[in-house]
């Protein structure tokens, strides 16, 4: 019996030997695979994942119909910016729209920098007489009577144009929409000094949390007055 017994014992022993060497060769490759990814990561910053990033999908653009209750806001469109090819190329993409706004006695609104004159707006885009002008940085709504211009005339959707994109657009649209207004966005209406900055500016409108179920994306022949 002490005899089976003791065969018994060393029998045990030797599975339990058997069993922590199979668990030490399972955990060698896992340990060496994360000091490896720790040697090809060392030095890194969340820079060189960005490279990584496929660019969101086109976004899809939406009719709309504008009414009496709609604005058309032309945004810091002074010759000393619309430099750049995409400012040029926009001007008469909202010269098509502020004649129809013109057409059907549709409120338009102008903004200059801080320091702009009247006659710093491109000749093309030249205000009517009686036409509202505010100056201010990139929120056109901050230090401004722009919210009382558009409540004194019952205004509830704005259009949105001007550059940059990504400064008085990005930051006026914002704005608007805080104030709670609807925010229409014509793509060739706005530019910046870079593509990208434009494609960021429609991204940011259509997804962030304040302004995603507000903002429409759409193109200058997709608006009917």
């Amino acid at each position: 019996m002490k005899r089976h017994w003791k065969k018994f014992r060393i029998l045990v022993i030797g599975l339990l030997v058997t069993m922590s060497l199979v668990g030490c060769a399972n955990r060698l490759p896992k340990e060496h695979a994360s000091e490896n990814y720790d040697e090809a990561t060392a030095g890194q910053t969340i820079v060189e994942e960005w490279e990584t990033i496929v660019p969101p999908p086109v976004p899809k653009l939406k009719s709309v119909s504008a009414d009496k209750k709609t604005a058309l806001l032309i945004l810091d469109m002074q010759t000393a910016l619309c430099k750049s090819p995409r400012s040029i190329a926009s001007i008469p993409k909202i010269n098509q729209l502020l004649s129809k706004a013109r057409e059907k006695d549709i409120l338009v609104v102008y903004s200059l920098l801080s320091t702009g004159k009247l006659s710093d707006i491109v000749p093309e885009l030249a205000p009517a007489i009686d036409d509202p002008i505010v100056a201010a940085s990139v929120d056109k709504f901050y230090n401004t009577d722009l919210d009382k211009i558009l409540h004194e005339h019952s205004i509830k959707t704005v259009i949105i144009t001007g550059t940059a994109a990504n400064g008085a657009v990005l930051n006026t649209a914002t704005g608007a929409v805080l104030r709670g207004y609807r925010v229409v966005i014509p793509i060739e209406g706005i530019s910046a000094d870079n593509l990208y900055a434009e494609q960021y500016t429609a991204w940011h409108m259509l997804n962030a949390p304040g302004t995603r179920n507000w903002v429409v994306l759409t193109k200058v022949n997709l608006i009917s007055f």
